[in-house]
């Protein structure tokens, strides 16, 4: 993912595109990522788990293979809708996997294994740079290779997934309850949307609003990495603080610090404080969508697809929204919105997440 958004720039220059041909190579990936994330639902089961997570890795990395292929709208369209499709097919399998997995070792370990997709962006986004004077197209099929081929030597770890709760089972370590309603599932989803909005509000208006300040650019890209970076060391810390203290208390924690620091940094017009808000923010939520996935969890894996999916409505029209907002007021009154949101999931978080650690 980091590898195709770090390269973007190439990707569209190779196939002559315009803003609206990105736009629409890129809302191909989000209809495919909804699609491959109901149809991983759909489909994943513990005994299907090990080949879901093969197949849909190794398509992930020849999607991304096609994609610096692309030379026209129409190719890009194509494997742009395959890249979302595998990806979501990869995400719920992942997600689903790794509930299992803390249910067998009996304490929190999903903030963490969230924390790998937050390094991982890291490192793609600077492997990306590293290369930038090599073609994309060369990139990333060598990524890719590497990729599929890191997949194919991970099989025989994978296998064990299928019965990956057994252990705990055995030793009388407690499985999450089951959803208890509808209703709850939904709250979940929900505050997932909220969470991820969030999310992309900084990916996609944070180097803008301190460019807004007069920031110079450096210091505009900044704000971004800076978030990323604490959102991956809460997720580091998450697993520890949620077995100390519970999901709802370290959630409705993070949330309000999250509500507090974007506030205070989209309040005045001091770059420092600007960057320090959108830090942390980005520590602040940090713990939320995988104490969110956790509790999903306990109603099996349509219960993490439904979850995730409308998680990602709020990623994708987050940004948009906020667009509007800021065309018809101003972008920091704009980027309250995340604020409010996250005040909402403190709000609402014991109520949602209650008995949810294992």
């Amino acid at each position: 993912m980091a590898v195709w958004g770090a390269r973007m720039p190439a990707v569209q220059q190779a196939a002559h595109l315009g803003t609206a041909g990105l736009a629409l190579v890129l809302l191909a990936a989000a209809v495919g990522m909804v699609a491959g994330l109901q149809l991983g639902g759909r489909y994943a089961r513990p005994a299907r788990l090990p080949a879901q997570l093969t197949s849909g890795s190794i398509a992930l990395a020849g999607c991304l293979v096609l994609v610096g292929q692309g030379e026209s709208l129409s190719a890009l369209l194509l494997a742009a809708l395959a890249f979302g499709l595998a990806h979501g097919v990869l995400d719920v399998a992942a997600n689903t996997a790794a509930v299992r997995c803390q249910n067998a070792f009996g304490r929190p370990i999903m903030s963490g294994l969230h924390a790998a997709y937050s390094l991982g962006a890291l490192a793609g986004a600077a492997l990306a740079a590293l290369t930038a004077q090599a073609p994309h197209s060369t990139f990333f099929t060598e990524t890719g290779a590497l990729l599929a081929g890191a997949a194919v030597a991970a099989v025989p770890v994978t296998r064990s997934l299928s019965g990956a709760e057994r252990p705990a089972m055995r030793a009388g370590a407690g499985k999450l309850p089951l959803l208890s309603s509808p209703g709850k599932l939904w709250l979940l989803a929900a505050l997932a949307a909220a969470s991820l909005l969030g999310e992309g509000a900084a990916a996609d208006w944070a180097a803008v609003h301190l460019h807004t300040l007069g920031a110079p650019t450096a210091a505009s890209a900044t704000a971004f990495a800076l978030y990323s970076a604490a959102m991956a060391a809460g997720r580091l810390t998450g697993d520890r603080l949620t077995a100390a203290f519970g999901a709802p208390t370290v959630v409705r924690a993070g949330a309000l610090l999250a509500t507090a620091g974007l506030t205070i940094g989209v309040s005045g017009n001091s770059t420092p404080l600007a960057l320090t808000g959108w830090a942390v923010f980005g520590l602040g939520l940090s713990t939320t969508v995988p104490s969110l996935i956790t509790a999903a969890g306990a109603g099996g894996a349509k219960a993490v697809a439904t979850v995730t999916a409308t998680g990602y409505l709020g990623l994708l029209a987050g940004p948009a929204l906020i667009g509007a907002l800021a065309s018809a007021t101003t972008l920091p009154t704009a980027l309250l919105l995340p604020a409010l949101l996250a005040a909402a999931v403190a709000a609402l978080a014991h109520r949602a997440l209650e008995n949810t650690t294992p």
